[in-house]
């Protein structure tokens, strides 16, 4: 299975929600203990994903490691049947991700960056092992650095997490939120964007958001139907350099073919 693309959050303390959540065609769905639940409800969202991931797949954003409720978040996931791994926020330092793989029962962790220190520091994170994949929080990333979160703006802070995670030899970073959530072609704009600067995948923050993050990390027709041009002229001809519809395809180009054949399960 190809790593997820689209990250469906759902807050932790709306069980009602969960299973909305499972079916809306996300390829992960992420119970969040963190931003979307407050401090009162904290205790009852822990229980009510707690239970869900026992007999139901799910990530879970916990709580980070310097807040109050961490340790009872890890304690209470750790194990549980269906937990596909820990998504940590405010993610800067290896030992903050070893320790949470750890206490977890080496679950796979989701090194969420969202500060500067986080961005600075994401070759050593993705590096870490246990970490499975980096993901980007743009918005408290913002915040952090005092820079404007426009696409231009953060453009190094994202090519940079995109370098870290190839460099470490993990999947393709997430993607940060669009916090617009009725204008689908700015969220097709900023998912095709993401895609193209080498991101894998995008996190959402409601289910109408799903369908257009799953369209913009899939492989479109005629890219693949190129992919399969590429692949019969080079098997046809036994050399790796030939001539496809016009274009000269040398051996990165046809690796590239293969990659997306190979991600479409092809």
């Amino acid at each position: 299975m190809s790593a997820p693309r689209s990250w469906l959050f759902v807050p932790g303390d709306r069980a009602e929600r969960f299973a909305k959540a499972a079916a809306s065609g996300a390829d992960a769905v992420v119970c969040d203990l963190e931003d979307a639940v407050s401090a009162e409800h904290k205790a009852s969202a822990r229980a009510a994903v707690a239970d869900w991931v026992r007999e139901h797949e799910a990530y879970v954003r916990v709580n980070g490691t310097e807040t109050e409720w961490h340790t009872e978040d890890i304690a209470a996931l750790a194990g549980a049947p269906g937990l596909r791994g820990i998504m940590l926020p405010k993610s800067e330092q290896v030992d903050q991700l070893h320790q949470v793989h750890r206490a977890s029962g080496a679950a796979p962790v989701i090194a969420l960056v969202e500060s500067a220190i986080g961005v600075h520091e994401a070759t050593p994170i993705a590096r870490m092992p246990g970490v499975a994949r980096l993901a980007f929080g743009s918005l408290d990333f913002g915040l952090d650095a005092g820079i404007e979160v426009g696409w231009e703006e953060l453009l190094y802070a994202r090519s940079r997490i995109v370098l870290a995670s190839r460099v470490a030899g993990v999947p393709a970073p997430v993607d940060g939120v669009t916090t617009a959530l009725d204008d689908p072609e700015l969220l097709a704009r900023e998912a095709n964007a993401a895609h193209r600067l080498g991101f894998g995948g995008k996190l959402a923050i409601h289910p109408s958001q799903v369908p257009g993050i799953n369209a913009a990390f899939r492989p479109a027709a005629e890219q693949l139907e190129w992919a399969r041009s590429v692949l019969a002229a080079v098997a046809e001809s036994g050399t790796s350099a030939v001539r496809v519809n016009g274009q000269m395809i040398d051996k990165p180009r046809v690796e590239l073919a293969r990659r997306l054949l190979e991600e479409e399960g092809q």
